[in-house]
């Protein structure tokens, strides 16, 4: 019993008395359920009983219709209503997709760059290590010359 709905509004919306859904619901027709506010009818079996019995139902503006008419407005609206959530279920499917497609690129475009910055670490290392070569090279060269100017001052002193 997924939709109920209370006895009263029910005995508005079919057009029957409050007796006439008793004697239904007694025979098994209706179902309900009884709670400590009051009785509630399933109103997917009471549209059923409404439109087998063929009784006038009232819609909201209190004008009568026929129950087939009633049933056809109740789908068209169950109808209209599945087409706004697919609708919806669309946009949001799009809107996912949308956000995927930017975090893909966003992810492309930070493993460039970190492919760049890793080429880039690679090139400064290398310029690093000749720098040191370099300067290990020029440390000897001073070392081997200025050992030579003091052997040369020792030997005239």
């Amino acid at each position: 019993m997924a939709s109920l709905m209370k006895l009263e509004e029910f005995a508005h919306m079919s057009g029957m008395d409050e007796h006439e859904i008793f004697e239904l619901c007694s025979e098994g027709k209706l179902k309900f359920i009884d709670k400590d506010d009051g009785i509630y009818i399933d109103v997917a079996e009471g549209t059923k009983v409404a439109l087998a019995s063929g009784v006038e139902i009232l819609d909201p503006d209190k004008r009568e219709v026929g129950g087939a008419n009633f049933i056809e407005k109740t789908i068209g609206t169950i109808v209209a209503f599945h087409e706004k959530v697919v609708a919806a279920k669309d946009e949001t499917i799009e809107a996912v997709k949308r956000e995927n497609m930017f975090l893909k690129e966003g992810l492309l475009s930070m493993q460039d760059i970190y492919d760049t910055d890793r080429e880039s670490i690679k090139l400064l290392n290398e310029q690093l290590r000749v720098a040191q070569e370099e300067l290990e090279f020029m440390k000897r060269k001073y070392k081997l010359m200025w050992g030579q100017v003091v052997e040369k001052h020792a030997h005239n002193s």
